[in-house]
């Protein structure tokens, strides 16, 4: 095992607002989803400000230096972000390894991905991150060697060689990743041929979204109380009682502060979202942050391009960790609100108003229409057949008379279709 140390850094300058506490609970939970690691020791260490080639001042560098020596620290976590000039500072006065928040994520997403897209992804995303960093660790030498003209310096030399390695890789990693795309997208388009309306689960990470997966579908997913547990969409088709039956997406979590190359890298993993019918926001009421979670979710789903339009429902998870009093008051709030169920995935309370509530909102955005179609229109009657939605059809000497059940979504892309 590896002995680690978790700083969070609370620069008065830079406060959001995270409570630095809560910050901290969570940079540590993030730490423990590496395996390997044991987290010797967390702190925050606040400052007046951010020092540009050492992030903290001589003192507290010495101060803590002390304790990962008298603790024999391996590894130091800062929970944010850590130019490559304060690292290699960092670590040749702590004399141990120092990894950034970016840098943990890339290490856990790195160990969490399963199919050949999320390692791809995460190759990429690292690559990216390398990239950024080869570049700003290398200017000191560009600066200091010089060269002859027709020769660059050792330093600048060395950069280029770098940078060209890892750009060919980035090159080579993004046809794969085309490919694999490719093939998502047929298998997409198949499960688009069977008329199962979409539900995708999101949530920021461990809110309980991989349990509710699990007590939905018998699927036994990978569910621990941990950041990150599951990096790949896994979907399953499942009947709802009193309902249609529906594909089922669990989706990665998301967190705030995510790097931007993760965010950029994982958007294809999150593709089913766009695509979904009905997105079911997993939230956990008990954490002290809650709503701030939220706004992490909601800003990221705008990001990712989710239109306002796709309907939702807030599933409040984890009612059994809240104080009976507490509980009883988010059941009655969730009452009150129709886009609101209150859960617990673990204990399986609320899981028939989940349901219920599911079938709801689908079926009762979809509608029965009549439609006549010229004999020259077998374009759209194809794919009206294509998409499942036809109840039935007859014909005369006009043309189809088309009986069909669909979403608002689907008329539309329909109508478009005519001009």
């Amino acid at each position: 095992m590896t002995r680690a140390a978790v700083l969070h850094p609370d620069i008065r300058t830079a406060r959001d607002s995270r409570d630095p506490a809560h910050a901290l609970d969570e940079a540590v939970a993030l730490a423990a989803a590496l395996p390997g690691l044991e987290v010797e020791w967390a702190e925050i260490v606040r400052l007046p400000r951010a020092q540009p080639g050492t992030l903290l001042g001589s003192g507290k560098i010495d101060e803590i230096g002390e304790r990962l020596k008298a603790d024999g620290i391996e590894l130091v976590l800062i929970d944010g972000p850590v130019t490559p000039v304060q690292q290699r500072n960092l670590e040749r006065a702590w004399k141990v390894k120092l990894l950034d928040r970016t840098g943990l994520i890339l290490e856990i997403f790195s160990d969490r991905a399963a199919t050949r897209e999320g390692v791809l992804q995460v190759e990429m995303a690292a690559l990216s991150y390398q990239r950024t960093r080869l570049v700003r660790a290398w200017t000191h030498l560009e600066r200091q060697r010089g060269g002859l003209g027709f020769v660059g310096g050792p330093g600048e030399t060395q950069i280029e060689a770098d940078r060209r390695a890892i750009d060919e890789q980035l090159v080579r990693l993004r046809r794969q990743l085309d490919k694999v795309v490719r093939t998502r997208t047929l298998h997409r388009a198949a499960r688009a041929k069977v008329p199962y309306p979409v539900v995708a689960l999101v949530g920021y990470t461990n809110a309980g979204k991989s349990t509710l997966f699990n007590r939905l579908t018998g699927a036994e997913v990978m569910a621990k109380d941990m950041l990150f547990a599951t990096l790949d969409p896994t979907m399953r088709a499942i009947r709802l009682p009193e309902g249609p039956e529906v594909i089922l997406s669990d989706t990665v979590g998301f967190i705030s502060d995510l790097p931007t190359e993760l965010v950029a890298a994982f958007r294809a993993t999150l593709e089913e979202v766009l695509e979904a019918d009905l997105i079911l926001h997993v939230r956990d009421i008990a954490h002290p942050e809650t709503e701030e979670q939220k706004r992490d979710v909601e800003a990221i789903l705008g990001d990712l391009g989710v239109v306002e339009t796709t309907p939702r429902i807030e599933v409040w998870n984890k009612l059994d960790l809240l104080p009976a009093e507490d509980a009883t008051a988010a059941r009655a709030t969730a009452d009150r609100r129709p886009e609101v169920l209150a859960i617990s995935a673990l204990s399986g309370e609320g899981m028939a108003d989940l349901t219920a509530g599911i079938a709801r909102a689908l079926e009762g955005e979809r509608r029965e229409e009549q439609l006549d179609l010229g004999f020259d229109d077998g374009r759209r009657r194809a794919w009206l057949f294509e998409k499942g939605v036809v109840l039935d059809e007859a014909q005369d000497e006009g043309g189809y008379h088309l009986r069909v059940r669909w979403s608002p979504r689907q008329a539309a892309q329909f109508r478009a279709m005519a001009h």
